[in-house]
């Protein structure tokens, strides 16, 4: 078995709550109390799903990607306000400036998280411990927030620890306490283990990562299973988000013309995925009715993905959530949140095989690009 050692500091810095800790800064009123981001103030409560929440909504139940309705009924207390992504790219942008204050290593994993390599930084600021706390100390400064930091010898235990102590935590793994730190930790901790492969892996007596390594399922979850990940970070990463929109010629409340155009948006955003080695865990509907009122809602999916059609199943899903009561001007279809291909192996599944839409989409990507986009169409995408 390889025996991966490393002199890497890597912190993973996490904001705690971040949508929901926005808007209770913002509005002292919100302060303490449960919050759920994602309602549409037109469309009252019941449509949507949420984008986040509070620490004080989660202790009901409520979670993110949950339909607001459902989350209404789980705590008709709570204080359900619209997404203000705008607000908190400002306030992101005012934490990632404190991040390189520090190192020129950052590497945004999204719009509230990020790595940071500070191997080459304690001579300048200290220890890591006193690195993770001032970092901490500074975007409370800075923002008004609260963030969570994991330090540790390598992205994938960083992450991790940062998950642990939450909210405001500061977790430390050393380099000889991997081990132990994973141990007794829920084999779902591990990336690329889902709920129903951890439901797999219960039958056969599997429940924490030290299971898994007297029972080996998959080399890459074996490897993390001892802690080793030896990904660096990667400051300039090119693309965070992929995505494609359309304006119809005239503006149409013809469903059907819709949801076609939602498949080869879907289709197109696939393919540029896979052009540039990426996955996505976020995809996002952009609709604007005529008078230009324009609304975004999101889906966080389980696991990453380039695949044309898990990207259209998720776009029509968040279209059936929007009102059909005026004509639409503008659709699109955007990707976030993602990672490079070749970096998660394990993300297809530890009991799947990779699968024929992969190959499928790939063929079609070669079609295309050789003989015209319009050289090859699915049936749903005549009229």
């Amino acid at each position: 078995m390889r025996d991966v050692k490393t002199d890497r500091i890597i912190l993973h810095v996490d904001m705690d709550a971040f949508y929901a800790s926005v808007e209770q800064r913002d509005d002292p009123k919100l302060k303490g109390r449960p919050v759920i981001v994602g309602a549409d103030p037109k469309e009252g409560r019941g449509r949507g799903v949420v984008a986040a929440c509070s620490y004080e909504a989660r202790k009901f139940g409520v979670r993110s990607a949950l339909p607001i309705s459902q989350a209404w009924r789980l705590c008709p207390q709570g204080a359900f306000v619209p997404v203000r992504m705008e607000r908190y790219v400002e306030v992101s942008k005012q934490v990632m400036e404190v991040l390189h204050r520090f190192t020129n290593l950052v590497e945004p994993l999204s719009i509230d998280e990020a790595f940071l390599d500070v191997s080459g930084s304690t001579a300048l600021f200290g220890a890591p411990e006193q690195i993770a706390r001032a970092i901490k100390k500074q975007i409370r400064e800075a923002t008004g927030l609260c963030a969570s930091v994991g330090v540790a010898p390598n992205k994938f235990v960083a992450k991790i620890a940062s998950d642990l102590k939450k909210p405001d935590g500061l977790v430390i793994v050393k380099q000889d306490a991997v081990e132990d730190f994973l141990r007794d930790l829920p084999i779902s901790k591990l990336w690329g283990v889902g709920p129903k492969s951890e439901e797999r892996l219960h039958q056969l007596g599997i429940r924490t990562i030290g299971d898994l390594r007297a029972n080996p399922q998959g080399a890459h979850l074996h490897e993390l299973a001892y802690g080793r990940d030896n990904r660096p970070v990667v400051p300039d990463w090119e693309a965070r988000s992929i995505s494609n929109e359309t304006t119809f010629e005239e503006d149409t409340a013809d469903r059907e013309l819709m949801l076609r155009t939602i498949r080869r948006l879907s289709e197109s955003v696939g393919r540029r995925l896979r052009n540039e080695d990426q996955r996505a865990r976020r995809i996002t509907l952009k609709f604007r009715y005529e008078g230009f009122e324009t609304h975004t809602r999101q889906m966080t999916l389980d696991r990453p993905t380039q695949s044309d059609d898990e990207i259209v199943h998720s776009a029509v899903s968040l279209f059936e959530q929007f009102p059909l009561d005026r004509k639409v001007r503008l659709l699109g279809v955007g990707s976030s949140d993602l990672t490079r291909s070749s970096e998660i192996p394990s993300q297809l599944g530890l009991f799947e095989t990779p699968a024929a839409n992969d190959s499928l989409d790939r063929t079609v990507d070669a079609i295309r690009t050789k003989f015209g986009n319009e050289s090859l169409r699915r049936g749903s995408q005549l009229k």
